[in-house]
């Protein structure tokens, strides 16, 4: 029996059907009969993204003060639990404090390619460290009486057609990388909702996948919680309740509330599957009640101290030629770059938020040199991207009375977009030539970086020391300061590679695909995985990040040199601060198969630590490893399985910096079964250089042909057809031009934001079925749209037409 049979009870077959989709924008039913509140879901992930007045619909520029932590990006890259959880725990009591049951985060998609507009709302290319960080930060929100929404489930590793496109993506790289990160967060930490993806995996939608939904979510992961759609993600809405999606929002006058009623009421849906979804609404509108009935206030001074040190611990400090870093108080120093005093500090789109406060590198440098040490020039304009000489003269101006250089670039807003993929790792050449100029007039040039994915640097060799700031949220410049001078010491690592082109990663040439499929040819083979397994040269590697201290890696113990069925593998490793500044490592253990039969990456990360230290200090640190460490996906008997063979042990500072080797024998842990071809597939197990995969060889590994991708005007538009794919019908014209309008009023006030290039881009793309979310259309009025686009006349002429009473009598 539900846990909320009673209450089930007594509602009406209308007002079961009801609660499965919102009240409005942001809000859940209620029914006040019945007691059962409404309650607010809204935008996170790294800060409450509110919008001012409890407006009912999307305002991306317009929320209420809250704490912008650093984004995804720069949270994974302080590997460090712990902190993240404190990072949870800080949002969820800004959602005590402003009344909100449930934050839309935090994401979890793996980085296929850095070029994914989102990738810095994302953590990682590696699942088992973006399922780490996404259970902590999980753990942290919920400890508050908070829900959380993680998402986007599942294989949303794009923009480009986002709402339509159909990823065609083998099982074994479902199941062992894109689902990975996911499992481990729901198996951990049971967030309340997890949010289905736009996009179609393998044909079908993710807000009616069974597979996805309910064979993967809830009977083998054990998710408790509810399934939510993205904002306009719903498809067929029976088919999507029948497949394990309860709540659809946000709520529309679409007609689905009407057609669950008359599922139920002709056979269709069992009223069982809808009292089920019904019971999960209840169970997280009422705890989430439970908390936001008493008033609470947060304290802003110190979630802006938290949000300090998160960035702290997210730079990432890539090169330090010299020992150019820290700078020595008493310094001078020229600050160049116009994000110095206006900072890139947060991606743009629905994360995009209101920051209490937001702090600048030039006063925070300021600060500490005081100003007779401190000379600022801007370099470049903030919005420009052409090369403007006389700025660049001015900065070497600038730095010719300075000790050191510290140059401020990176990528601006538009480059990072919400709904916008990018089309290259450039950085612009504006601040491209100003590093070349600064670098051939200064021995001692600084760089610090503020995007939000990897970027190509072709100064690197050039400048002294280049630190990574990822996009560090409003206090992140306070704490880029205190690296710069010592007061912090550096302690994060990379969460992706950074290549040394934009052709080296795996998944150029099918990367983003379209316009109707995009295939996903190199299957497991992504991030360092890739670049491991065929020796390929990268800018610096996943796990990469130095230290102002050095570290030792010794005595690296195994608790045993065969693993047979039932055993557990128990690691030990010394770690000891050799340097003169106490500092944090991250300790990354990996694992290998020494020439496997089926297709298996080099290395894959299976554990990971953070520790602190003080100078000569050394700790002992223990890894367990679980059959599934050694494991891969059968796609025969569609279950983990392990190979029996030697495996490698291997304990280092990043991917590239292996320190401690060892091997073990390990038996059958998980059973044997036989292993079909496709999981040998020759051109997998010896996976090319340039990851060029044939059509015919992709084919075989996922067992069909590979679906249509070309856009024909003669096929029949539907719900779903994407809006630019119908342009050759007049009424769509004349609809996109209402739609482009109505934009440009939208943003008159910034025609050049990054969200008004989001809106420009969405309207596109998206699909027929997104007018339902606007109150000038219904699904009557839309299905008349698509007969005549079709050119169904007939069809729409009856359709306007009153029905005939065929029982009245004559």
């Amino acid at each position: 029996m539900e846990k909320y049979q009673n209450l089930i009870d007594q509602l009406t077959l209308e007002e079961k059907a009801s609660l499965c989709s919102g009240l409005n924008f942001w809000y859940t039913k209620g029914i006040e009969r019945l007691g059962i509140p409404s309650i607010m879901l809204t935008d996170g992930p790294h800060g409450l993204r509110k919008q001012a007045d409890n407006r009912d619909s999307l305002s991306l520029d317009d929320s209420i003060p809250a704490t912008c932590f650093p984004t995804a990006s720069a949270l994974a890259a302080t590997w460090n639990r712990e902190l993240i959880y404190l990072v949870g725990q800080a949002l969820g009591e800004e959602c005590r404090q402003e009344k909100v049951g449930v934050i839309l985060g935090p994401g979890a998609n793996i980085k296929r390619s850095p070029l994914c507009g989102r990738n810095f709302e994302y953590f990682s290319e590696d699942p088992l460290l973006s399922g780490e960080i996404a259970k902590s930060h999980i753990k942290g929100v919920q400890s508050q009486g908070i829900g959380t929404s993680l998402k986007h489930y599942a294989a949303n590793n794009q923009e480009y057609r986002r709402m339509t496109i159909d990823a065609i993506i083998d099982e074994r790289a479902l199941r062992e990388i894109y689902l990975a990160g996911f499992e481990i967060a729901v198996r951990g930490a049971q967030p309340w909702t997890v949010m289905c993806a736009y996009n179609r995996v393998n044909g079908t939608y993710c807000c009616e996948n069974p597979l996805l939904l309910t064979q993967v979510l809830k009977d083998d992961w054990g998710h408790e919680g509810l399934v939510v759609t993205d904002w306009g993600a719903m498809n067929e809405r029976v088919e999507a309740l029948i497949a394990g999606l309860e709540l659809e929002m946000p709520g529309t006058k679409n007609g689905n509330d009407e057609k669950i009623v008359a599922a139920v009421q002709s056979g269709e849906l069992d009223e069982g599957i809808l009292d089920h979804a019904v019971n999960r609404i209840l169970e997280m509108v009422f705890k989430a009640q439970a908390t936001l009935k008493d008033d609470f206030a947060y304290a802003p001074e110190a979630h802006h101290a938290l949000a300090r040190r998160a960035a702290g611990e997210g730079a990432v400090l890539l090169k330090n030629e010299a020992k150019s870093l820290p700078i020595a108080k008493g310094t001078r120093v020229a600050l160049v770059g116009a994000f110095a005093k206006s900072p890139r500090y947060q991606g743009a789109g629905s994360s995009s938020m209101n920051p209490t406060r937001l702090d600048t590198l030039y006063d925070a440098l300021l600060k500490i040199t005081g100003e007779a040490n401190l000379s600022y020039a801007p370099g470049y304009s903030h919005k420009g991207l052409q090369v403007d000489q006389a700025l660049i003269a001015e900065a070497v101006e600038c730095a010719k009375n300075a000790d050191v250089v510290v140059v401020n670039i990176g990528l601006p807003d538009i480059f990072e977009v919400e709904g916008l993929d990018r089309t290259h790792l450039d950085l612009p050449e504006s601040h491209n030539m100003l590093v070349k100029a600064l670098a051939s007039a200064h021995p001692r040039v600084i760089v610090l970086l503020s995007n939000g994915a990897p970027v190509l640097m072709p100064w690197i060799n050039d400048v002294q020391a280049v630190l990574e700031g990822y996009l560090g949220g409003q206090a992140g410049a306070g704490a880029i300061a205190d690296i710069l001078f010592g007061n912090i010491n550096p302690s994060g690592k990379l969460a992706e590679t950074f290549p040394l082109k934009l052709e080296d990663t795996p998944s150029y040439r099918n990367f983003p695909g379209g316009p109707k499929v995009v295939e996903y040819r190199e299957s497991i083979f992504v991030g360092y995985r890739f670049y491991n397994s065929v020796d390929k040269e990268v800018l610096f590697p996943f796990g990469h990040g130095l230290s102002y201290t050095e570290f030792e890696y010794k005595d690296l113990l195994l608790n045993r040199k065969e693993l047979n069925p039932g055993d557990t593998l128990e690691i030990q490793v010394r770690i000891k601060n050799t340097g003169h500044r106490a500092g944090k490592e991250i300790v990354q253990l990996y694992v290998g198969m020494q020439n496997p039969s089926v297709y298996r990456p080099r290395m894959e990360l299976k554990g990971f630590e953070k520790i602190a230290l003080d100078p000569g200090e050394e700790k002992l640190i223990s890894f367990t490893l679980e059959p599934r460490a050694f494991a891969f996906f059968n796609t025969g008997v569609k279950d983990w399985q392990v190979e029996p063979g030697i495996y490698h042990i291997m304990v280092g500072a990043s991917s590239r910096d292996i320190r401690l080797i060892e091997e073990i024998q390990v038996e059958s842990i998980l059973g044997e079964a036989p292993i079909p071809a496709q999981d040998r597939l020759p051109a997998y197990v010896n996976f090319p250089y340039d990851a060029r995969i044939s059509q015919s060889d992709f084919e075989a590994l996922i067992r069909r042909r590979i679906p249509s991708n070309t856009v024909d005007k003669r096929d029949i538009a539907t719900i779903n057809t994407p809006m630019v794919d119908m342009k050759h019908s007049l009424i769509i014209r004349y609809l996109l031009s209402l739609i482009s309008r109505q934009i440009e009023k939208m943003v008159h006030a910034n025609p050049e934001s990054p969200n008004a290039y989001l809106m420009r881009a969405t309207a596109a793309e998206a699909p027929l079925r997104t007018l339902l979310m606007a109150d000038q259309f219904n699904r009557k009025s839309v299905n008349g749209l698509l007969m005549l686009i079709n050119r169904q006349y007939g069809k729409w002429l009856s359709n306007l037409l009153p029905k005939r009473n065929k029982s009245r009598k004559r």
